[in-house]
């Protein structure tokens, strides 16, 4: 699927096109993953497997935002029928995770590209929600999913793990239809 990212100006108009990461670029999109958060947010412990791009492709949908042969972002996505992401998620949920951009191409629109892409596949595939978290520091991000129509979810805070909630995260919830 192509499709034209919002451009930082209207002569910039790029040709950006999402589709599922090859084995090949896993590692290109752990380190854009990792610059990406690493530029807003500093760095931190990514050494769990969830931050591995072979070990999510393995469950889930690992989508890359590519112009010619260049990774621009990057988002990990529930599979149709597979297992949720956040565990306080259910089965109408299409959630989603390591939504990330490549800080020289911010501004372009590829994160909203992306974001687009899963509403999309998720209607496709029959989901009622689109549903994700973030970090309550994530400004940036809470505007992005604000402008595509997307309300917080406060009933889904906090990243729960085993039934414990570990840390503060905010969640977001796109309704479709």
């Amino acid at each position: 699927m192509t499709l034209e990212a919002q451009p930082a100006s209207p002569s910039a108009a790029t040709q950006i096109t999402v589709r599922a990461a090859r084995p090949d670029e896993y590692a290109e999109v752990d380190r854009l993953v990792e610059a990406a958060y690493t530029h807003d947010y500093g760095r931190r412990d990514h050494s769990d497997d969830m931050h591995h791009a072979a070990f999510r492709a393995r469950t889930y949908d690992v989508l890359v935002a590519v112009e010619g042969v260049r990774i621009l972002g990057t988002v990990t996505v529930r599979r149709p029928g597979g297992p949720v992401l956040h565990e306080d998620f259910g089965d109408a949920d299409a959630d989603l995770r390591l939504l990330g951009v490549d800080p020289t191409a911010r501004r372009r629109g590829i994160a909203a590209t992306l974001m687009r892409r899963v509403i999309e596949d998720a209607a496709a595939a029959g989901y009622a929600d689109v549903t994700l978290k973030t970090g309550p520091d994530m400004h940036g991000a809470h505007r992005l999913y604000e402008a595509l129509g997307f309300e917080r979810a406060p009933e889904h805070d906090g990243l729960w793990i085993g039934g414990e909630r570990v840390f503060d995260l905010l969640a977001y919830r796109y309704r479709i239809g």
